[in-house]
């Protein structure tokens, strides 16, 4: 094993690696602590690290100094069970003179694949003169657990697919300056074609018919990769067949024992702690998110049924039946990932009226109420939307909410006895939340 690691080393030396695009997430280094960057499969993490290893060269570090290892390599799979320790056996024996002498920086891509990566990366901090640069593609590399093992030596950062300012920056839009008539008019054709398309950066400007053949391939490795196989899954045709449930009804409310029942009637043998753990299975592999219900109480916030959302809505489109999904869900999917970039404290609220209002999201200590509607100009829509709204904002004492719309040019106002409700444009709120 130690020749082989040694000649991929070599290898990853000698290559140029695809730099892309630079990607508008500051994700910044700390002295003493592993960056980790966590991302669902395809959404960019490797040429982050790639654009890394870039910068490392241009400021005249030595290849020799740079360790680079991507663990989706079937020829490491070897690993897994022998552990990490030949690594840096294999390093050191081409470079005997860097160690203790040189900084060497490790870029190690995904990671989590190999048992035990944590003390080998706390021991690798503690132990050896480097920087240390990770990438993964399972939330467990945020929990609590992970930072513990490592005593406190690494710091996580997630990797999304595209925001829509970096969609644009990916096809040469500027998105700094005044937003003149005709920049704004360049900015909703782009957003039409945002929403079509998605963020996975590899689809960016495909064919329509492409671009559904590769996010069903990006759905297919996430269940069979980074569900059956990481956790043995024994009957992956449920977890199949739950998965395509789960994308034909994003942006909808589901409970437990109402997938249990699904899967089921279709023929399925499983309970509903197994349908749980496919569930938890699914966030972990960041492909789909869970939202609660807002409430104080976190027994009830529990016990309420939960909104299922993707990472992201061109997959949605792609993968889906077609038949429960519409636009209107696509939009407040898109949404919910806009606001999921800036914080994991999201929440859909239930008035005491039993009105419901889209998403409740702390974002640097604020509370922001967003409703979410492709259009108001139905009049039955706009008293619906707005109540909900309003709701919220008299039971949560906040005097400004915010309606998300896709098919408005321009910002107004809805002046209400609660306070100020703004309709915003899609593409616009997109922007504004930099």
């Amino acid at each position: 094993m130690i020749d082989l690691l040694k000649q991929i080393m070599l290898d990853n030396q000698a290559d140029d690696f695809p730099m892309g695009r630079p990607r508008l997430v500051d994700i910044t280094p700390v002295p003493g602590k592993a960056t980790v960057c966590i991302g669902p499969r395809r959404s960019g993490k490797s040429t982050y690290l790639f654009q890394r290893i870039g910068g490392l060269l241009e400021r005249g570090v030595s290849r020799e100094n740079i360790l680079y290892l991507n663990f989706f390599d079937d020829r490491l799979n070897s690993l897994q069970h022998e552990g990490l320790a030949s690594v840096l056996d294999a390093y050191f024996s081409l470079y005997p003179q860097k160690k203790s002498a040189e900084t060497v920086y490790c870029f190690f891509d995904e990671i989590q694949v190999v048992p035990g990566w944590e003390p080998f990366i706390d021991r690798l901090m503690r132990t050896e003169k480097c920087e240390v640069y990770i990438t993964g593609s399972s939330a467990q590399m945020l929990s609590r657990e992970i930072a513990t093992q490592m005593r406190g030596r690494a710091l996580s950062w997630e990797l999304f697919p595209f925001s829509f300012r970096e969609f644009l920056s990916f096809h040469d839009q500027s998105t700094a300056g005044p937003l003149t008539t005709k920049r704004q008019l360049l900015t909703r054709q782009a957003f039409d074609k945002f929403f079509e398309a998605g963020g996975f950066p590899e689809v960016a400007g495909l064919s329509h018919q492409l671009r559904i053949k590769i996010h069903q391939e990006y759905w297919g490795a996430m269940l069979f990769r980074d569900l059956v196989e990481r956790h043995d899954i024994a009957h992956p045709r449920a977890v199949a067949d739950l998965g395509h449930w789960l994308i034909d009804n994003s942006a909808s409310l589901y409970t437990v024992n109402r997938l249990t029942g699904h899967l089921r009637a279709i023929g399925h043998r499983v309970s509903k702690s197994s349908v749980a753990d496919y569930l938890n299975w699914f966030e972990d592999a960041l492909f789909l998110f869970t939202v609660r219900v807002f409430d104080a109480s976190l027994t009830r916030a529990k016990v309420n049924p939960k909104k299922v959302y993707c990472i992201d809505h061109g997959l949605i489109a792609s993968v889906s039946s077609g038949i429960l999904v519409n636009s209107g869900h696509l939009l407040e999917n898109l949404v919910f990932v806009a606001l999921r970039r800036l914080t994991p404290d999201i929440h859909y609220y239930k008035s005491r009226a039993g009105r419901e209002l889209d998403f409740v999201a702390t974002v640097h200590g604020e509370r922001r109420l967003v409703q979410v509607c492709e259009n108001l100009g139905n009049p039955a829509t706009r008293k619906r939307e707005t109540a909900g709204l309003r709701d919220a904002m008299i039971e949560l004492n906040l005097n400004a909410g915010i309606i998300v719309v896709r098919d408005a040019a321009t910002i107004n106002e809805i002046e209400i006895d609660a306070g100020t409700i703004r309709v915003i444009p899609a593409w616009r709120f997109l922007l504004d939340l930099s």
